[in-house]
Order: C-alpha cells, then structure tokens, then sequence
C-alpha cells in the first residue's frame, strides 16, 4: 500500500502549527523568567511595588496568552499523520483548537481577576511594610496615621482625607531623616469577608462630621464586592490636628482589650440582605449602632 503524502497547503500548515506552538510556549516562558529576573534587580523597595502592582499581573495575563496560543496550535496537530487532503475535519480541528486556547484564556482571567489578587496584596504588603534603612544605615520605623500628619503637607493630608492617596512616613529616630512613600488610594482592592476576594471596592464616601478646632470629623467609606455583591462601611477620623499637637501625644490603646486592633459589625435585613461595617474601635462601632438607619445605608 503505497504512502499518501499531503497536500502542499496541509504539509506547510501542520510545519506552521509546530513552529508557532513552539515560539509562543518560549514566548511564554520567557516573558515569566524576565518579569521575575526585573523585581529581583530592582533594590528599592518601594520601587519593587510599585513595578509589581503595575506590571505583575499584565505580564502574567501576557504568559497565559502566549500559553494559551500554543496549546490551540498544538491541538491543530491532531491527526496530522493519518489525514492528507482538505475536507470538513480541517474545520472541525480548527473550531477545537479555538476553542481549547480559549478556555485556557478563560481560566487564567477568572484565576487572575479573582484568586491571584489575595496573592499579590500578601506580596505587595511584603515589600510596602518591610523596615526601610536610612541613609545613615539605620532601621528606620513606619509612623502611625496620627504621627505621620505632622510630617505631611495640607494638601497630601487632604488626600488621604478623602482616600485617593495613601502616605507612608518613615523616620529614622538617630538621626531625624524621614522618607515619605506615596501609594494609590484604593488601586488595589481590598479582602472581602464573605467570599475571601481582594474585589472590595469602595463605591461612595460620605462625610458625616466635618472636623473643628475641638475635635476630629468623620468619614463613612462605603465598600461593594465586585464578585459576590457584599457591602460594608468603615468609619475614619478626619484629623485637624497640627505639628503642635502631636508633641505630647501617647499611643492610644484600649485600656481592657490591648488586642483590639478592629471592630466588625454584621447585621442581616430582609431587604438588603447581609452588610458588614467595621470600626477602629468600640465608641465608632456603639454610636454606628444607635443611629444605625437601614434605609439611609442601603
């Protein structure tokens, strides 16, 4: 029985599936080993986040194309030695191997917009709260929300007011150096407590108090979950102290609970379901509580 031989237009086909299979798993491998190889050669830290909140997951979601591509050019390959002439299964094949590199595609966005942020945000608070050295080649100490105000100008406190910026003041206590960090308000999205997501989003902010000379205002910042729909609201002082304020400030902790860092409250409607709200302490969470309105919040 003698040998078929394919056509011209098949032989040079199935050579271009081989060849493009091959360049785009390379593809894929190399631009995996260059982003890694970039955030280990960059020695700033504050750099490295900000490469890595910008570039990590464009780059992988470039990896899983180049992936995706080769495996639709390997799945073109089927039966590549047994059928010889053009007919209906040329299509099929095709619509197969479409199909195939499209699910992979699928795969890695639901895997990079949903699951892949948790990773990242434990990554990205790595390299955004990891100790800073002075020039002097001291340890440096990350200021809290109240002591960094002094350090801030009135228009960067006015950005943190309203949560569009975030700023990292640190100091080096030998010598008096301070390095300020600027961070994006809310790029990065936060843990959500139903679905374990970073897809919580804040969708409106409301200023419930404006500050005076005697005391601080307060903000209501109000969050949605962008996957499971869930809604929360956290409560933030709007300082109005200055530099002078703070020069006989103590650290304020909570007389008997030393571990409070946060307070959550759940409450179930039959109209608008399940909404968490969370507090810094437990005088926010009380005076929430006594003027809660279920139909203002939801």
């Amino acid at each position: 029985m003698e040998n078929e031989v394919s056509s011209p237009f098949l032989q040079y086909w199935n050579y271009s599936m081989i060849a493009g299979a091959v360049i785009m798993a390379i593809a894929g491998i190399l631009v995996y080993i260059m982003h890694h190889l970039r955030v280990s050669v960059i020695r700033d830290y504050k750099a490295k986040y900000d490469y890595i909140n910008a570039k990590e997951i464009k780059n992988y979601k470039l990896v899983f194309i180049c992936f995706g591509i080769s495996t639709m050019l390997f799945i073109n390959l089927y039966g590549m030695s047994k059928l010889h002439e053009m007919g209906v299964w040329f299509f099929v094949r095709l619509f197969i191997s479409i199909a195939g590199g499209t699910l992979i595609g699928y795969v890695a966005f639901l895997v990079l917009e949903y699951y892949y942020p948790t990773v990242l945000n434990n990554k990205l608070r790595k390299w955004r709260y990891i100790p800073r050295i002075s020039k002097s080649g001291n340890k440096m100490r990350l200021l809290s929300e109240e002591e960094e105000d002094v350090h801030l100008a009135e228009g960067m406190r006015a950005e943190e007011n309203v949560f569009s910026i975030d700023y990292d003041v640190w100091v080096d206590e030998k010598t008096g150096d301070v390095s300020i960090e600027k961070y994006p308000g809310h790029l990065q999205a936060l843990k959500c407590n139903s679905c374990g997501f970073f897809t919580m989003k804040v969708t409106k902010e409301e200023i419930t108090r404006q500050p005076t000379k005697d005391a601080p205002g307060e903000l209501i910042k109000y969050f949605q979950c962008s996957y499971c729909k869930s809604v929360r609201a956290t409560a933030y002082n709007i300082s109005n102290k200055e530099a002078d304020d703070y020069r006989h400030a103590t650290l304020h902790r909570f007389k008997k609970n030393k571990n409070v860092d946060l307070v959550r409250v759940e409450i179930h409607s039959a109209q608008s379901g399940k909404k968490f709200f969370e507090f810094q302490n437990l005088e926010q969470a009380q005076k929430f509580l006594e003027e809660y309105d279920s139909e203002k919040v939801s």
